[in-house]
């Protein structure tokens, strides 16, 4: 695995490696020294055209616990604002000696542009790309319902090996923009879950039928019958909505009212049931306050979780060889 650019491009094996181990990293997190030796005398590039805070704050975090040396550059007050095309500054990256570059574009398929195209030697990891992909929150995400939930619908158990097989996995809402959703349902199939996408017409993308899940326009039909094992909720993402939000829904309230969590809605599902979110939020809008500060909400869990997974996804990328699978790291192996 040279680059990360897509669920899609992960095999089931591909996926159980990150996952397990992104549980090694996540049990370095709890020492007193939580620094890793592993990646000392790498650069890691944080290339960020959109504005970001979890994933950004997560990729820097991870790189410098591998104890790698960590650039990062915002598309705003660099060169870029005067034009620069993507080539130039991956170019410029190349000369400085990158081994990895961390990219999150407003544009689909600009991670793959930056690794296919010939421009610099290094790892590229997709932080978010349009409306396209987002590798590593679809395998925080997988991560978290590994801990909490395999084992429940006789999947493969817990530890090291396990897949989601049998999981029942709910995503409700803004599907159109969500580029969460599209990684979250490749990687969901490829580990074994049955997902449903729960949301209006209006907010499902074009060819949706074609991808590996089912689809739902009542919220409430969905949690009573099929008895989700994990619903996440998607954020709406106004500010992708050409002709604002009102072309896409009434109002905001009649979107709360028929696909917003709350706590009538949670009194639906299974006693095992976990709420996801990938963040940020709009509290009162696809969730209220009252579902996700409740018990069974695991969304600020899943932020300390993406910062295991990212470990994993650059330790693999630039430390794991074929020859050797295991670093010894003050005496935890990798």
């Amino acid at each position: 695995m040279k680059h990360l650019l897509s669920t899609a491009d992960l095999s089931k094996d591909d996926a159980i490696l990150l996952l397990d181990t992104s549980a090694q990293m996540a049990a370095t997190q709890s020492r007193e020294n939580k620094k890793l030796p592993t990646l000392r005398g790498r650069t890691v590039v944080n290339l960020f055209f959109e504005d970001s805070t979890r994933t950004r704050l997560s990729f820097e975090t991870a790189a410098k616990r591998l104890s790698a040396d960590v650039i990062n550059f915002s598309a705003k007050g660099s060169s870029v604002s005067k034009g620069e095309s993507l080539k130039d500054t991956a170019l410029t990256l190349h000369a400085m000696g990158a081994d990895a570059v961390v990219v999150r574009h407003w544009a689909s398929g600009a991670p793959q542009q930056l690794a296919h195209g010939g421009w610099l030697d290094a790892a590229v990891l997709n932080a978010g790309d349009g409306t396209h992909m987002h590798p590593t929150q679809a395998l925080l995400d997988a991560f978290t319902m590994r801990r909490h939930l395999v084992g429940l619908r006789g999947g493969a158990g817990e530890g090291v090996g396990a897949d989601l097989a049998g999981l029942k996995i709910a995503i409700v809402g803004d599907v159109l923009h969500s580029r969460v959703a599209r990684a979250n349902v490749r990687l969901l199939h490829t580990l074994g879950a049955q997902v449903t996408l729960v949301s209006p017409p209006t907010l499902l993308p074009v060819g949706v039928e074609t991808w590996p899940c089912r689809t739902a326009y009542d919220l409430d039909a969905t949690l009573a019958d099929w008895q989700p094992d994990a619903v996440m909720m998607l954020r709406v993402q106004r500010e992708r909505m050409s002709g604002g939000a009102g072309a896409f829904f009434p109002s905001t309230l009649e979107y709360t009212r028929y696909y917003g969590l709350d706590g009538r809605r949670l009194g639906l599902l299974p006693e095992h049931a976990i709420v996801m979110h990938p963040g940020p939020m709009n509290r009162g809008l696809e969730i209220s306050a009252e579902a996700a500060d409740s018990d069974r909400a695991v969304i600020v869990e899943q932020v300390a979780n993406g910062v295991a997974v990212r470990m994993a996804a650059l330790y693999l990328l630039l430390a794991h060889t074929e020859a050797s699978t295991e670093a010894h790291t003050e005496g935890t192996s990798l």
